[in-house]
């Protein structure tokens, strides 16, 4: 199935959850469990992630509880060439709408790569062997080719569909939690 016309039908489908919000919170918070008590959680100090739209997986609990824990937060910023530089932020950071309606950050303590442990991915779309199709830019799978670190997303059981072939440039995750536990997967 073409990705622009499965991008649309994700969008549809996300969108239709957050209009039905006590049953995203629920399965919000099923997700957020199964990552809390997961060892790349557990182990990370450094924990990357984006600040989510409303229709998207809600972030800032999962923000809020790595302060909390001590660990590191940082939020990607977009750059020229489609690639993403991370950023430490903390509760009194102060944001600013990307030309994809993105809160970044605004400030310059810049995070080096290697330095993230844990990296939660945004998408639209997983298939079980941990691809994804995101917005369709690019910036997270070049961001990945490289990356040493753990990845991980945090997806709604509305977002799982394997009817759709990975392209040779795409990076799988190392683990998805869902609120299906049956379909929770890692690969590792």
């Amino acid at each position: 199935m073409d990705k622009t016309l499965l991008r649309q039908k994700a969008l549809e489908r996300l969108e239709g959850l957050a209009k039905q919000l006590e049953k995203k919170q629920k399965k919000e918070r099923q997700i957020r469990t199964l990552l809390f008590h997961s060892k790349l959680w557990k182990e990370a100090r450094t924990v990357g992630m984006v600040r989510s739209q409303p229709f998207e997986f809600d972030m800032n609990p999962v923000m809020s509880k790595a302060l909390k824990q001590g660990k590191k937060v940082v939020v990607p910023k977009t750059l020229p060439e489609r690639q993403l530089s991370f950023y430490e932020v903390d509760e009194n950071t102060n944001y600013q709408l990307s030309n994809f309606g993105i809160e970044e950050p605004v400030n310059n303590f810049i995070v080096a790569k290697k330095e993230i442990d844990l990296l939660i991915v945004p998408g639209l779309i997983f298939s079980n062997k941990g691809y994804r199709i995101g917005f369709g830019k690019g910036y997270y799978d070049r961001f990945l080719e490289d990356f040493a670190g753990k990845t991980c997303a945090l997806v709604f059981s509305e977002q799982l569909n394997n009817d759709w072939q990975p392209e040779v440039f795409d990076q799988p995750v190392t683990r998805v939690y869902t609120d299906q536990l049956e379909r929770s997967f890692r690969y590792e």
